[in-house]
């Protein structure tokens, strides 16, 4: 296997450490702005979003006006993080209580009776707290005099579960809160990206909840007392993926295992018990059976007795039961290996859980994030976090070889984005001569992680809102970008990334920026991909200091932008995905990417192969003037593609004239 992902975290407890309220830090952060009536928190799985909401709604009942209370969850199961919360022993004013008959994730009835409840709750004297589920909420509201939710508190979990589409029903709630009534609302997510090209948020329902709380993963993570590292990576398949499942299942490690869902093209011919039934014959012998709560005794080859639930069983009785279990476990043996395929991931808590693997593509970079999170909790005794994509590899054999390279390149791209996730951020900023700038003292640590590049441009308070809040999204949004996924694998071009792609998906994020405004969040941008992760080395007795971008060492007295303009910030992933193909393998994915790009191309794209890789093809091949089409290369037939597509458009200007 091979890890496209190492970060390592530095323990030092910070994210772990409560005050004298009981808050933990990012709790604090979302505390301190309390005060405001639309907030949009953005933190990560297990960083104690519940507990915030908490502070709070307690909070705004307690001090300013707000008379109701609605916390909404998107599963039933999920409503478990908002049960009864002792707080006041640790420092906070009051303690979290909701009542039985209030809190509608512990009632069994029918959505029509829980609708009745909802109603009734609006208009109780005395109730002051209710917690459902995102569809009891919807139903609920469906037709409601907007009057009745002026001065509601609304605490939506999972806030990505909504968007700007106007067939997505949670996102047309909260777009009639805002703009409707003086409800108050705090939007929480641990990943404020869906997967798709619609956004969570129109650009002017987003402006209301400026400035979001954000609190990264790495935050997180290097705050913990036990986890060190993380690690991400792929291993590969053909045919049979339960095949591969001895070379990534470490039967020492807890582990979740996500099988494929059902219509993905895995190549396993047999239902998803059958696949169970497989991986469990990989893990051991079942010896016993606990019947109450549904979990296997299976014995290893060494003597081992592992205990293994499955949350794939189709009989609701199991699940529940299961469920149940592992709602109430309480210490590290109570599970080793737990089998799901389309549940334990959102607000799924198996602080154990060390290693996650997930077989086949996932619908969403979403996806992605709710699943490592299952194994990013800090416990004692876990020093190391790993997720494993099993994923099919591209066989030129294939019917649809062409689809699986596409699977092949969200896989990868999804992992790139975890580590733009995960792993520290550097903050850049223009170098400006040393004799421009009167010296001023700096505070210890005010310089950490910031580097100086020439010719960087400078931010206004537009961009620097985007790059300081929005970096994230922006990233996962390239990362999902077609032409970008394709570029990862393909060869050369560097500049058609940092120069076309790269701009025209920030034009498409942000149509009110101008032209200087576009290539500055672009800059950071390319800048913030190209180091993810990387770290400052002084290597000699110089006092040199230097970072590696694209494989290369640079030396950070001579960074300059226009350097950045020439690499692929996806180099390093090229590398280390090249490494672990066979060139028969690796030949194939780039000629599919090859044949798709054959289909088209954009004004920019020609405009950009005319003016900078035509001279340079030139210089490679003297006495030639042009590439022919049916050239070998492929960068040399796209070229000669360019030179047709702009002989074209002026052939189509000059007939328009006349």
């Amino acid at each position: 296997m091979t890890n496209l992902v190492e970060v390592q975290y530095a323990q030092t407890g910070k994210s772990s450490n409560t005050d004298e309220l009981g808050m933990r830090e990012m709790q604090a952060m979302v505390y301190g702005q309390r005060h405001r009536q639309h907030l949009l928190v953005k933190a990560p799985p297990a960083s104690g979003k519940s507990r915030a909401m908490m502070f709070v709604a307690l909070d705004k009942l307690a001090n300013q006006g707000v008379k109701k209370v609605i916390v909404a969850v998107p599963q039933q199961n999920i409503g478990r993080s908002f049960k009864d919360t002792l707080l006041k022993k640790f420092g906070f004013f009051a303690d979290w209580n909701v009542a039985p008959y209030w809190n509608l994730c512990l009632n069994a009835g029918s959505e029509n009776s829980k609708k009745s409840i909802v109603r009734e709750f609006l208009d109780h004297p005395t109730a002051t707290k209710l917690v459902c589920t995102h569809a009891t909420l919807l139903n609920s509201l469906n037709g409601i005099d907007a009057q009745k939710l002026d001065n509601v508190f609304f605490g939506i979990d999972e806030f990505h579960h909504g968007s700007a589409d106007e067939d997505n029903h949670l996102g047309t709630l909260i777009r009639r809160l805002l703009n409707e009534t003086s409800a108050h609302i705090l939007a929480m997510t641990g990943s404020y990206f869906r997967g798709d090209a619609v956004p969570v948020m129109r650009p002017e329902d987003e402006a209301m909840f400026q400035p979001t709380i954000n609190y990264n993963y790495y935050q997180q993570l290097n705050g913990y007392k036990w986890l060190k590292s993380l690690g991400i990576g792929y291993s590969f398949f053909q045919g049979n993926y339960l095949t591969a499942i001895p070379d990534v299942l470490d039967t020492h490690k807890k582990t979740l295992i996500h099988i494929p869902h059902p219509n993905s093209k895995t190549g396993v011919f047999m239902n998803k018990h059958d696949q169970v039934a497989e991986i469990i014959k990989f893990i051991g012998e079942i010896v016993d059976r606990d019947y109450n709560n549904y979990l296997y005794k299976v014995k290893t080859a060494d003597g081992r007795i592992l205990t293994v639930g499955d949350l794939v069983e189709d009989s609701k009785e199991q699940r529940d039961a299961l469920q149940s279990y592992l709602q109430r476990m309480n210490s590290r043996d109570s599970l080793d290996i737990l089998i799901a395929l389309g549940t334990a991931k959102e607000g799924f808590d198996w602080e154990w859980c060390e290693h996650c693997i997930t077989i086949g593509i996932r619908a969403s970079l979403t996806e992605v994030v709710q699943i490592i999170g299952r194994c990013t909790r800090d416990c004692e005794g876990k020093t190391h976090a790993q997720f494993t994509n099993l994923i099919p590899c591209p066989d030129a054999a294939q019917d649809d070889v062409s689809m699986a390279v596409n699977d092949f390149l969200k896989a990868i791209s999804a992992s790139l984005l975890m580590e733009q996730v995960m792993a520290p951020k550097w903050n850049f900023k223009t170098k400006v001569d040393d004799e421009d700038t009167p010296e001023k003292p700096t505070k210890p640590g005010e310089d950490d992680h910031v580097i100086e590049v020439k010719g960087l441009p400078k931010l206004n308070e537009k961009t620097k809102a985007i790059v300081e809040n929005d970096l994230d999204t922006l990233v996962a949004t390239t990362l999902s970008d077609k032409n970008i996924r394709e570029a990862i694998i393909g060869e050369g071009m560097a500049e058609m990334i940092t120069e076309v792609y790269i701009p025209k998906i920030i034009r498409d994020t942000y149509p009110d920026l101008n032209e200087e405004e576009v290539d500055a969040v672009a800059k950071h941008t390319i800048l913030t991909i190209a180091t993810q992760g990387e770290q400052v080395v002084v290597p000699d007795d110089s006092g040199n200091k230097f970072i590696k971008i694209a494989n290369k060492f640079v030396n950070l007295n001579d960074l300059d932008i226009n350097l950045i303009a020439e690499i692929n910030p996806f180099q390093r992933a090229y590398e280390v995905v090249s490494k672990s193909l066979t060139p028969e393998v690796l030949r194939t994915i780039q000629y599919v990417i090859e044949d798709k790009r054959s289909e088209k191309l954009t004004d920019e794209e020609a405009i950009l192969l005319f003016t900078k890789y035509l001279p340079k093809w030139r210089e490679e091949n003297p006495g030639k003037l042009k590439p022919e089409i049916t050239d070998g290369d492929p960068l040399a037939r796209r070229i000669a593609m360019a030179i047709e597509h702009l002989r074209q458009l002026k052939r189509n200007k000059l007939a328009q004239q006349q």
